[in-house]
């Protein structure tokens, strides 16, 4: 892609945070101008700290910021970014943030919360006036926020990847690590005229902690008792789910297997799906996200495990784990990243980047 000449349509400013300097350098590269002057950083009391050595009065701003291991700092320097951008007089603030971090957070867990209902909420107060993200977790996340969402998808650049990378690609499915990623391996499969496979089932669990839901239910004495002096009806019991052993739905036997999510994390029950795939007869076994966070002693595990490749973008930085296992290869989406900046900023539309 030819680079932009941003700089003679229109007053635009790039401020990139902390968390992904080569992804950020490698957008500003391709949009032709220079990265807008501003620090940020975190004093001795681990308090975050930005200072803004330009203007950016009636400009609009582009704050590229994603989610590491880190988290909770990128969180607090984004958002701090966003307000002194607004306290400056910043015309519009458009936060580029490929990883939304809590995104996994998007349902009500027990006695939790919905943690990214407030994360959207914060960004949303902080003065960003439109988001660019990437294959969120949950798409219903775009409806917790009060700023238009552009939430773009990875899998045109994975797609290309299992064509050009996979030989003989056309002898693979596509496998769905669970029931609920079954839309998404769908849609790879219709793209690539590829079938389907489908893990059904989990692993044995421990028994968990009782939480106090199921309260012991009333004595037979005191039912009546209690029926009479408020009225109520003792409600069914409902058992708990019992899930049968990690299955395949599907053939995959002499076959590729490719797993498809939006983000690899975790990676132990990914590598327990691998060595059912491998029971079940297949002979390559790959595994394909947009978000590679590969927590803790992933890169050992992959490398230990059946899986023969981890293919992820660049949207979160995972150099260190690449360095710790040769299986993982990254796909550049930064492109895609510009191109959705470059549209916003001369309000074309945004159609040709979700087909």
């Amino acid at each position: 892609m030819s680079q932009l000449s941003i700089e003679q349509k229109g007053p635009m400013v790039v401020l990139a945070g902390n968390s992904h300097p080569e992804l950020s350098n490698l957008i500003i590269g391709r949009l032709g101008i220079k990265k807008g002057d501003m620090v940020a950083y975190r004093k001795a009391d681990r308090e975050t700290v930005v200072e803004i050595k330009e203007s950016v009065r009636g400009k609009d701003v582009y704050i590229i910021q994603t989610g590491t291991k880190d988290v909770n700092t990128d969180i607090m320097e984004m958002l701090i970014i966003a307000y002194a951008c607004k306290t400056a007089s910043a015309r519009c603030i458009v936060g580029v943030i490929p990883y939304l971090p809590y995104s996994k957070q998007s349902k009500m867990r027990k006695r939790g919360c919905i943690a990214s209902k407030l994360i959207a909420t914060m960004i949303s107060r902080s003065g960003m006036t439109h988001i660019i993200t990437m294959d969120l977790h949950q798409k219903e996340i775009q409806g917790y926020f009060n700023v238009p969402v552009d939430n773009l998808r990875a899998s045109p650049f994975l797609m290309e990847y299992v064509v050009k990378e996979i030989p003989d690609y056309r002898n693979a499915v596509i496998v769905a690590r669970n029931p609920n990623q079954v839309k998404r391996a769908t849609s790879y499969a219709e793209r690539l005229r590829l079938s389907i496979a489908v893990i059904h089932g989990e692993e044995p669990v421990e028994t968990e902690e009782d939480d106090g839901r199921h309260s012991p239910p009333l004595h037979e004495h005191e039912t009546d008792e209690r029926r009479a002096e408020w009225g109520i009806e003792i409600m069914p019991f409902l058992k708990a789910k019992e899930k049968p052993p990690l299955n395949v739905v599907g053939d995959v036997g002499g076959r590729i297997a490719i797993i498809v999510e939006d983000l690899v994390d975790d990676v132990l029950s990914f590598v327990k799906v691998a060595e059912v795939l491998r029971d079940r007869g297949a002979y390559k076994i790959y595994v394909m996200a947009t978000h590679g966070l590969l927590s803790s002693d992933a890169p050992r595990l992959i490398e230990n495990s059946a899986i023969d490749e981890v293919v992820v973008t660049n949207t979160v930085p995972h150099e260190v784990q690449k360095m710790q296992c040769q299986k993982i290869k990254t796909v550049d989406i930064s492109i895609m990243l510009t191109e959705a900046i470059r549209r916003i900023h001369y309000g074309e539309s945004m159609s040709l980047l979700y087909v």
